[in-house]
């Protein structure tokens, strides 16, 4: 009966009201996970040491460029499982189960390894300035001590969303998340342990996360169940979940790697506007993890359809998640900017690093909805297991465009400036969702026009 309170049909019935449903938990989920990491910056900005809150905020894009390609497997778990459960398919769901679960303990310590030994380097190459490299590098080792944790959760998680539970997650998020606000405090204010405080009160809160995801799936009931005994790496599993798992991942590289040119650019102009970056873009952080709730929804209800031969859902799942996010990201990405003085000054209370947070708020959160109907319009195409061209268009369109701008344009005198360095981010968000709504109508026009799974009830 648990286990059937926490499903959603999600090949039958309206759609609205399953999808809010699904990408709601998930959406204060995301939330609550970037309230808590919020929770680091605002210690270490005000009761750190003077460089703290340059040090952890200048690591954010570099760890976001090394873990988005293990991620992706999260994705591809997500649609293989949402196919194989909408299709009735038992066995292929439990191998995705056990394969997707030994797979990110392996990434996991592969990240251990790269983070730990290479993180002077890493940095080096981002252009950290001297005074918060060495800060910057003992962060950034110990939060990639807890890379299998990490990868863990997010798997576990991706595995009960392809059913429609966002439930569980959220509440394990939730308990974790307070003791790592607990520990923030604990560590930083009390044993004055600085970044080394913060990271390590992530890394326990992430096993903490990680220890009852996977408590959750071993009570499960039916194919969901996890058994270790049957840990292994299946390996027609394995490569269908690289097919969609390793290009979603590239696109998160790309778009990370836009993200490590860009934070490169804004180290060159000091201290202060790499802190005003670092408030500005977790207050944006709040913004985006409320409309990728709703590409995330699309993507396991369009890949859940798919499986059940539902074809004529497609575009009506695709229209009004693109229509959820673009309302979540207007209206709280206006908010933000509105509010964004108060709000940057509980990051860092000095005048000058509100004025350069506002600055880039000016830019991304008003233009943020366009962000959020991409995602909704790849979330969608992945769904229908189209997983090279979206990373393509991204490619081109997200990482080129930043790049291309950052080497030519921003390096004359006329836009050499924090403004025209943030308005990269927009310019690129609009021109990559009209590509990737062209390759969502062709890939469209692929499937079938009508629904199958009729037919298939009768023979049965």
């Amino acid at each position: 009966m648990a286990t059937k309170r926490n499903e959603i049909d999600m090949t039958a019935g309206s759609i609205l009201p399953k999808l809010l449903k699904l990408s709601l938990p998930l959406m204060i989920s995301s939330v609550l996970q970037l309230l808590f990491n919020a929770a680091d910056i605002i210690v270490v900005g005000n009761f750190a040491s003077e460089n703290s809150l340059a040090a952890v905020g200048s690591t954010s894009s570099l760890v976001n460029l090394m873990t988005n390609l293990f991620l992706g497997f999260s994705t591809g778990a997500n649609v293989l499982a949402s196919h194989y459960l909408g299709a009735g398919d038992d066995d292929r769901v439990s191998r995705t189960v056990h394969t997707s679960v030994l797979l990110s303990v392996i990434s996991g310590l592969i990240l251990t390894f790269i983070g730990c030994v290479f993180a002077d380097d890493l940095l080096g190459l981002m252009q950290t300035p001297p005074e918060v490299l060495e800060l910057s590098a003992l962060y950034l080792r110990i939060y990639f001590a807890g890379m299998v944790a990490m990868l863990v959760y997010n798997l576990g998680s991706s595995i009960l969303r392809a059913k429609g539970d966002t439930k569980r997650p959220l509440y394990y998020l939730t308990f974790s998340g307070v003791i790592n606000v607990i520990l923030n405090l604990l560590f930083v204010i009390v044993f004055r342990m600085d970044v080394a405080g913060v990271a390590l009160a992530t890394v326990i809160s992430q096993c903490i996360s990680a220890f009852l995801i996977i408590r959750c799936l071993m009570k499960e009931d039916g194919a969901l169940k996890l058994e270790f005994r049957k840990l292994r790496m299946d390996g027609q599993t394995v490569g269908k979940m690289m097919k969609i798992g390793i290009p979603a991942g590239f696109q998160g590289v790309v778009f990370s790697l836009s993200n490590v040119v860009i934070q490169s650019s804004v180290n060159s102009f000091g201290a202060i506007v790499m802190a005003g970056s670092a408030a500005a873009a977790s207050i944006e952080g709040f913004v985006w993890v409320s409309m990728n709730a709703f590409s995330q929804g699309a993507l396991t209800f369009v890949s859940a359809n798919i499986g059940a031969g539902r074809y004529s859902r497609v575009n009506r799942i695709a229209f009004i998640s693109c229509a959820c996010a673009a309302t979540a990201g207007v209206v709280l990405g206006n908010l933000a900017f509105i509010f964004g003085r108060p709000l940057l000054g509980i990051y860092d209370p000095r005048p000058e690093v509100i004025d350069a947070g506002m600055i880039r708020m000016s830019l991304v959160c008003t233009m943020y909805f366009t962000c959020g109907l991409m995602d909704c319009i790849v979330g969608s195409i992945r769904g229908m297991e189209y997983a090279v061209t979206p990373t393509i268009v991204s490619l081109l369109g997200a990482c080129g465009l930043r790049i291309l701008w950052i080497f030519t344009g921003f390096q004359t005198e006329e836009f050499h400036s924090v403004f025209w360095l943030f308005m990269s981010y927009p310019a690129s968000w609009i021109i990559t969702f009209l590509v990737h709504l062209i390759c969502y109508i062709f890939m469209r026009r692929r499937l079938p026009a009508k629904d199958t799974i009729r037919e298939t009830a009768e023979q049965a």
